[in-house]
């Protein structure tokens, strides 16, 4: 190759370079063009068989992990429910109207451990709902004697993302776009050392939150609307 075509070659390896930096500069939130959220709102503190209760203590975020919260998510919930029959699940929704590399949503098996927890289990598997499923991750923690499963999803814009793969190549998608996406995790929890109980009880409720929240909620949720 002569020493022409290696600098032709170079040059177009060096626009495409920063077409591709300009390209995935966004320009935009996609925050700013949706409706804010208000997560106290939108879900309910009674709906199918669950109300909410006062919130224990061992269950309360500590301060420090508040204010740590607080820094990358512009909308939290934290509230735990029980049934009639007295069995107690614990949701966290926790939104990021700017998903960039800094504030971008943390995954349980990362907070869990810094926490003190031992990540016993993790796998993915599809919550089935009506209308459809949805792709999330279910993990088993410990800390001490108490035995934690977890149902959790990520949501990028209103797509939910399973993986790391699969969540940056959604970024990427909004970012050639020149916009920003925000994200949003929902987890739901419960004490119990029965981890296949557990899951069903979470899967339950859920479907229950899911139904309770306007279609245009459910959406950004990460959920399909309901059929008419």
């Amino acid at each position: 190759m002569n020493l022409f075509r290696k600098s032709f070659l170079l040059l177009l390896m060096m626009l495409a370079a920063s077409a591709s930096a300009i390209a995935l500069r966004p320009s935009s939130k996609l925050a700013d063009e949706r409706p804010a959220l208000d997560l106290k709102s939108m879900i309910p503190a009674q709906f199918g068989d669950w109300h909410q209760e006062a919130q224990n203590a061992a269950y309360m975020v500590n301060p420090q992990q508040k204010e740590f919260l607080d820094t990358i998510y512009s909308e939290t919930l934290f509230r735990s429910y029980v049934n009639s029959r007295g069995y107690r699940i614990m949701l966290s929704i926790a939104y990021g109207g700017d998903q960039s590399r800094a504030t971008q949503v943390h995954k349980p098996e990362v907070c869990y451990p810094a926490q003190g927890f031992t990540l016993i289990s993790r796998h993915d598997e599809s919550i089935v709902i009506p209308n459809g499923s949805i792709p999330a991750t279910r993990l088993v923690t410990k800390l001490g004697q108490r035995v934690e499963p977890v149902t959790y999803w990520i949501t990028v814009g209103d797509s939910v993302v399973q993986g790391g793969i699969n969540k940056k190549l959604t970024e990427i998608a909004f970012r050639l776009r020149g916009k920003v996406p925000d994200g949003l995790l929902f987890r739901v929890s419960s004490v119990d050392p029965d981890e296949k109980a557990a899951f069903t009880q979470q899967a339950k409720f859920i479907d229950e939150v899911l139904q309770s929240v306007k279609d245009g909620d459910r959406e950004r949720l990460g959920a399909a609307p309901r059929t008419k």
